[in-house]
């Protein structure tokens, strides 16, 4: 007979949501996923690459020329000079490469500590590795840190620490005095460092990023996951990067090998091209998605929900116990879904144990003005 090595999962939330509003007609604002097309330049970069024969095999590293550009973006950005031969990994997609880091980092029996809401890839790949997960809440309604609980959670078999900001599910930051917490917290342990940083560049008010990379005492002990799908609106191509210090690289590297080998080829190649051609797409990207957030904000602000403008990723919850407080977040979910005919994300997907009479679903706004326009008229009849 078969013994399953995850039994309590089946398909993801984000699978569920998107079947789901297909069967309705409903407009999908519950999986992270942009409905409008990419940059024109990016896309005639990729249809020459293929044309031109870059079709077979990448290096299991990744290409150099994008693997040079992640270390110029990362110098400019933050500061610290990257070696793009061992510090810099090209992978198809960031959730491969915290499933790598996670199984070359874990060994069976050691802890990991997930800071809850936390993004659903993490405790599935901690499990396979022969893990137990930590889960330490954030706390509401701020998603902050929750620094003695944190600190309990440390214990001699600690092996690794996963935090994650521009945070998923909420948009909450750390910041560089929550970075310098974390670097005295883990000083005096052998833990290392996983840090999600796919939404770095989705961060609104004139706010900064804090990222591991441009910290001297957490990058050392780090690896840092990025997404090129996020970026440059391009999520079905998959692509990622990981920067890290030569020891832990190797060790990804190890694992990434066999997993995947490596990433698409003129992919690879498109995503260089249009790097090194237009470093402003970084600088507007911000802005971009600020206003398509203050677009939703306003758009939803006659409804019946209730919400906090997110400081950062492409996600906006909302409190709806003013529309059925009788409902759980799954349930709100799916009615949502089916009387309202916009798709959302409940929020206690993410927890080991949700908090009691948690009320809150998660709204992609990395759509459309036209699809948002939409989307907030049929909340607002509500």
């Amino acid at each position: 007979m078969l013994r399953s090595k995850l039994p309590d999962l089946g398909i993801t939330i984000f699978t569920r949501m998107t079947q789901l509003a297909q069967e309705t007609g409903a407009i999908n604002l519950s999986q992270g996923f942009p409905d409008f097309a990419p940059p024109a330049a990016l896309l005639e970069a990729a249809a020459r690459h293929l044309r031109d024969g870059q079709n077979q095999y990448a290096p299991m590293i990744g290409i150099a020329p994008l693997r040079e550009q992640v270390a110029r973006q990362i110098a400019r950005r933050h500061g610290r000079q990257l070696d793009s031969q061992h510090e810099v990994t090209i992978v198809p997609g960031a959730t491969e490469a915290l499933f790598c880091a996670i199984q070359a980092l874990v060994q069976p029996g050691d802890e990991v500590i997930l800071l809850d809401p936390s993004y659903d890839s993490y405790a599935p790949a901690v499990h396979l590795a022969g893990g137990r997960c930590v889960h330490v809440p954030l706390q509401q309604p701020d998603f902050s840190i929750d620094w003695q609980r944190l600190q309990e959670a440390f214990s001699p078999r600690t092996r690794l620490l996963v935090i994650n900001s521009p945070h998923n599910p909420s948009g909450a930051l750390i910041t560089r005095a929550d970075l310098d917490r974390l670097a005295a917290l883990l000083r005096d342990t052998h833990a290392l460092l996983l840090s999600d940083e796919v939404y770095e560049h989705l961060i609104y008010d004139g706010a900064q990023h804090a990222s591991v990379l441009a910290h001297d005492e957490l990058y050392p002990r780090a690896l840092v996951v990025s997404s090129f799908g996020k970026t440059y609106h391009v999520t079905g191509w998959k692509t990622g990067y990981v920067a890290a210090p030569p020891t832990l690289t190797a060790e990804l590297r190890k694992v990434h090998q066999f997993v995947s080998f490596c990433g698409v080829t003129p992919l690879q190649h498109a995503l260089a091209d249009f790097m090194a051609a237009h470093p402003e797409h970084l600088d507007e990207l911000p802005h971009f998605y600020q206003a398509k957030r203050d677009l939703f904000c306003q758009l939803i602000g006659p409804s019946p929900l209730r919400h906090v403008p997110t400081p950062g990723t492409y996600f906006q919850l909302a409190d709806y116990r003013a529309i059925r407080d009788d409902l759980d977040d799954v349930a709100m979910a799916e009615w949502l879904t089916r009387e309202a005919g916009v798709a959302a994300i409940p929020i206690s997907v993410f927890y080991r144990e949700p908090p009691k009479g948690l009320r809150l679903v998660r709204f992609c706004f990395a759509k459309q003005d036209q699809t948002l326009q939409q989307a907030a008229e049929r909340l607002c009849a509500l």
